[in-house]
């Protein structure tokens, strides 16, 4: 895989936060830099599957509420955690 050269303009402290990041590494900026682009593209690459994934479930019928998914994640980091809510509610198809 070749590689090109790509010019991108930081703010001063993003870039001394970057040049920190890599003297503690013992690292380039550069490759910094390119790792944590790599990485973002990365997540929203996974992210749009998901929401692909989400879509295709969908189109067949497969939903959980708002109400039972919210309840779920106001449950997190408490004593009284619930499980995961399934897929309950099916389209009208007339």
């Amino acid at each position: 895989m070749g590689t090109s050269p790509y010019l991108i303009r930081l703010d001063d402290t993003l870039r001394q936060s970057l040049e920190r990041e890599a003297e503690i590494e013992g690292r380039p900026p550069t490759q910094l830099a390119v790792r944590a682009i790599r990485a973002m593209l990365e997540s929203k690459a996974a992210k749009r599957a998901a929401i692909e994934v989400a879509f295709e479930r969908a189109d067949q019928g497969e939903f959980i509420s708002a109400e039972a998914m919210n309840d779920w994640i106001d449950s997190w980091d408490t004593e009284e955690k619930v499980s995961a809510p399934k897929a309950y509610i099916a389209p009208n198809r007339a």
